[in-house]
């Protein structure tokens, strides 16, 4: 057999082998080709996350619970009132030839504040006292004339008819006389209706009328608006669920004390004493008035002023306290975030009453700590570094 037979007739395994050979060597470049691509991909994952930072922990301000004495409050809006508000109108009619005030003047009870035209009614008053004297004269002379008249009835002189007709005489006379000092009192009292006085001590109004002005009995508008300012009250709805606390506290002592702030709440103008409650709960509100009282001696109550009033019931004794800005609240409920170690925790308390700055509380003890900064980076299990203390948590270093 020739070679190019030989060559013709080459058995098949060998050809089926170096196809298969063939196959092997390109899985095995693309075998190589995909590892190095899924290494450069986890490569660049794994740097990524190399450059992304962990989370930096927050330093915060902590404060320690303590017990300690606080007092208990019911705090409710309340409006200035004056103890007594005088409106003078004109009695009789004249005319004004004096005002002896100046706007917004303080005065004294008796003080002078408007004259009006007094010579109508002074003639009136002499009037009146001439005929009261005539009449005295005319009951005297009837009186003597009795006399004589008994002297003779009783020498049996004149009949008893005329003696007892004298007596009668006498009675009429007497009755004139007293209708005529009645007269001359009326006379003098709308005289001194000439003369308007200040019937308390306050503060005078705007003016509102002028020398020269006619007023009338009976009008509508008043001449002169005077207001108590010292003292002056407080008058303030407490709502009914904290009405009993505060009768008991009444009941077995007196003059709670009352402060008035403004509307801020940021500033006392005034502290006084409780004077008294009114007998009766506002349906519409579910509310009860109250009423106190304050010296006002620098004048920083005004009538009508809008106060919030803050009524001291009680003091708590060895309650847990710690700083208002501690206290956080989740819609009603109050909680604080507790520190444990470099830790916190969120726990619920409730949160009896506030003043100056604390915070009377249940559910914490005392000695443990809180935050009192930093609560929109904290969460129930949150890391921290509390401000002022030298040592950092591993991790805490690792963050920065």
């Amino acid at each position: 057999m020739s070679t190019a037979e030989k060559a013709e007739f080459t058995p098949p395994r060998s050809a089926s082998r170096r196809r298969r050979w063939t196959w092997l060597v390109v899985l095995a470049i693309a075998a190589v080709i995909v590892a190095g691509v899924v290494r450069g991909i986890h490569k660049s994952e794994a740097d990524k996350t190399a450059a992304i930072e962990p989370p930096a922990i927050p330093t915060v301000k902590t404060a320690t619970a303590h017990t300690g004495s606080i007092g208990y409050y019911v705090e409710a809006l309340g409006t200035v009132t004056p103890v007594a508000t005088v409106n003078l109108y004109s009695q009789i009619n004249g005319q004004v030839v004096a005002v002896h005030y100046v706007e917004g003047q303080m005065v004294h009870r008796g003080d002078p504040l408007i004259e009006i035209d007094p010579r109508p009614y002074e003639a009136q008053l002499k009037q009146a006292q001439g005929t009261l004297q005539r009449d005295k004269g005319l009951l005297a002379q009837a009186e003597m004339d009795q006399a004589r008249y008994k002297e003779a009835f009783d020498q049996q002189a004149i009949a008893a008819q005329t003696y007892e007709d004298q007596k009668q005489l006498v009675e009429q006379d007497r009755g004139t006389v007293q209708n005529d000092t009645g007269a001359v009192e009326y006379a003098q009292v709308q005289l001194s209706y000439c003369h308007l006085t200040s019937p308390i001590n306050g503060r005078v109004g705007l003016r509102l009328i002028d020398p020269g002005n006619t007023v009338f009995s009976g009008g509508s508008n008043p001449l002169v608006v005077i207001t108590q300012l010292q003292p002056i009250t407080v008058v303030f709805n407490v709502a009914e669920d904290d009405l009993a606390q505060v009768r008991d506290q009444i009941l077995h002592r007196t003059g709670l004390t009352v402060d008035a702030f403004d509307r801020s709440q940021q500033t006392k103008l005034a502290t006084g004493k409780l004077l008294t409650l009114d007998n009766q709960i506002d349906t519409s509100t579910g509310t009860v008035r109250f009423r106190g009282q304050f010296e006002n001696a620098d004048l920083k109550l005004y009538p009508n002023q809008f106060v919030n009033a803050r009524l001291l019931v009680k003091t708590l004794t060895n309650a847990v306290l710690i700083p208002t800005a501690g206290v956080q609240h989740n819609g009603t409920q109050a909680f604080v975030y507790v520190v444990s170690g470099n830790t916190v925790h969120i726990r619920t308390i409730n949160e009896l009453t506030t003043e100056n700055g604390m915070a009377a509380v249940t559910g914490l003890n005392a000695e443990e700590t809180v935050p009192i900064t930093g609560f929109d980076k904290l969460q129930d299990g949150s890391k921290i570094n509390i401000e002022g203390q030298s040592g950092k948590t591993p991790s805490a270093s690792g963050g920065q």
